[in-house]
């Protein structure tokens, strides 16, 4: 092994991750969180990633029929924020379903509330994860309404939803970044999200191996 590979292997990847991305709708939570798993993959092939995603739990389900999912469809539909219990649903049922112990653990765009981020922490300690990483992609409004407009999908089409969306950032989802730039349990990483997606990574990379 290389020492330059070895320097980036040593903190980062000698043990199980437990990361997770938070910041505004189209910060890129999803493009980092897709490229931290290509990187994991490529230095720890053996061991295997949960990934975690609520969004994308949430655009599936409110396909579903029933009368839950047709109140949440109509959440979506409006931009509004899905209530805590449902997102808190989402990601232990994908715990209790998918955790096997000895896997890491990539959560992208969870929590987004400061009872969320509380409900988290709780759960963390219980599957024994070890010193947890949280990478806040910090972004203007500006940059992110360019983003989503950009990435082409249906929920980004509706300038008053994308507001609505990004309104409720500033009220539910920083009160959470806050939480976590505090808690000594969690290693806090602000990354300067308005750069290539190649440059943010390699600052969340060089923020790993001080």
């Amino acid at each position: 092994m290389s020492n330059v590979k070895c320097v980036r292997v040593c903190y980062t990847f000698a043990m199980l991750q437990t990361v997770i991305f938070i910041g505004r709708s189209g910060s890129g939570k999803g493009v980092q969180s897709g490229l931290l798993q290509e990187f994991l993959k490529k230095e720890d092939s053996e061991t295997p990633i949960l990934y975690i995603e609520t969004g994308e739990h949430f655009r599936r389900h409110i396909k579903d029929s029933g009368y839950t999912w047709d109140l949440a469809r109509r959440v979506n539909e409006t931009g509004g924020r899905q209530p805590d219990f449902l997102a808190v649903w989402v990601w232990t049922h994908l715990f209790v379903e998918k955790m096997r112990g000895g896997e890491h653990l990539v959560f992208d765009g969870t929590p987004r509330s400061l009872g969320e981020a509380k409900m988290l922490s709780t759960a963390l300690p219980f599957y024994e994860r070890k010193d947890p990483v949280v990478v806040f992609l910090n972004v203007s409004r500006e940059w992110a309404e360019e983003r989503l407009r950009g990435r082409g999908r249906p929920d980004d089409t509706n300038p008053e939803v994308v507001n609505r969306r990004l309104s409720w950032y500033e009220k539910d989802v920083v009160p959470a970044v806050e939480y976590y730039r505090e808690n000594p349990a969690y290693l806090f990483l602000e990354i300067n999200g308005e750069q290539t997606p190649a440059a943010v990574f390699d600052d969340i990379v060089k923020q790993l191996r001080k």
